[in-house]
């Protein structure tokens, strides 16, 4: 995670500023992009956050879409624990970028 950059205390139990870099070509098939924090994927795997999504997908609504998966979230932090952890999504439709390859890069 890039806050590590830097982060002598957080070195000393474990926390690396080494980036996991993987790619993947996106095709027609891909609907949309997910990048959130890890205060959303504690809770919800990929799936969940798909079916959260899909609904406002096929209604064009992005703003829909991020606020269902961030109360989502939320909701289950407060379920499960004293605290919430940082909460952060961002949903893109792909539609936008038509007859385009896309890459995407995922680093944590």
């Amino acid at each position: 995670m890039t806050r590590a950059m830097g982060d002598l205390a957080g070195a000393k139990v474990g926390v690396i500023s080494v980036p996991e870099i993987s790619s993947v070509t996106l095709n027609k098939d891909d609907k949309f992009i997910v990048i959130a924090s890890d205060g959303v994927w504690e809770y919800l795997p990929n799936q969940t956050v798909a079916s959260i999504i899909w609904p406002y997908y096929q209604k064009r609504n992005v703003e829909g879409a991020v606020e269902a998966v961030v109360e989502e979230a939320h909701k289950l932090w407060t379920q499960k624990e004293n605290v919430v952890d940082d909460i952060t999504c961002i949903v893109v439709y792909l539609e936008q970028f038509p007859n385009q390859q896309l890459s995407l890069i995922h680093i944590s």
